[in-house]
């Protein structure tokens, strides 16, 4: 059962889920020069690097039970800029403290799904809706805030 990074610890969650990330790259710049950096390899990289932080970091409210690094890496075109991009895709099995634990990989840019292990119903007090709903817009506006760093910086 998994790779046991946290123990027997997940056990204790009030919900198991299973999220899908999908780590992609920077677009490649020019397809003409020799030596461009391989895509589906950096796209690995980028993902072995969370997956690194992931096991070595703590997040309050989040046990992982299990990293799965299976899926294979894709390339597709990106539509606004008609260059390559790679996602490289990460599977994680979490125990949760709460639902609210759980948006902080549902608000990341790299989120693509989220499928709820157990309880096979959540029912959630109406304290529970408006802090689920809080903790929402708060890691909105931490990720606007963060955006608004990025574009000053240029």
């Amino acid at each position: 059962m998994g790779n046991g990074l946290m123990g027997d610890d997940w056990r204790r969650s009030a919900i198991r889920a299973r999220v899908r990330l999908d780590f992609r790259t920077p677009f490649r710049k020019n397809r003409l020069f020799f030596g461009s950096p391989d895509l589906e390899k950096q796209a690995e990289e980028i993902r072995d690097q969370y997956v690194s932080l992931l096991r070595n970091v703590p997040i309050q409210g989040i046990q992982v039970e299990d990293i799965d690094l299976g899926a294979d890496v894709y390339v597709l075109l990106d539509e606004e800029t008609g260059r390559e991009v790679a996602f490289a895709p990460v599977i994680l099995t979490v125990g949760a403290d709460s639902l609210e634990d759980l948006t902080r990989f549902s608000m990341r840019e790299e989120f693509r799904k989220v499928e709820i292990l157990e309880p096979d119903q959540l029912f959630l007090h109406p304290f529970e809706v408006e802090r689920f709903i809080y903790r929402i817009n708060e890691e909105q506006r931490r990720i606007q805030q963060q955006l608004e760093r990025r574009m000053t910086a240029r």
